[in-house]
């Protein structure tokens, strides 16, 4: 699945278009490496996204095309969340 379907699916960021603008930046991690938007996402990737201040790093669960609210915090595990300071 695309890198940013999965951050819109997985509901890590709420609108496509706000998740294909932060991988264009360069905010987002995939296994180590900076992902664009057309990546693909595969189950025990790991991502790393940063937004503003704080960075989080999530473990890729599961893989689907939809998901209500309720499924979709089951696609992945928070591995890491760190708050920055500037």
């Amino acid at each position: 699945m695309r890198l940013d379907k999965f951050l819109k699916v997985s509901r890590l960021i709420k609108r496509r278009t706000v998740a294909q603008d932060v991988s264009d930046q360069g905010r987002v991690m995939l296994n180590g490496r900076e992902a664009k938007k057309s990546s693909t996402v595969k189950v025990g990737d790991e991502l790393s996204i940063r937004f503003g201040q704080k960075s989080v790093t999530v473990r890729v669960e599961s893989i689907a095309e939809t998901s209500r609210k309720d499924e979709a915090a089951g696609m992945y595990t928070v591995l890491k969340e760190e708050t920055h300071s500037d």
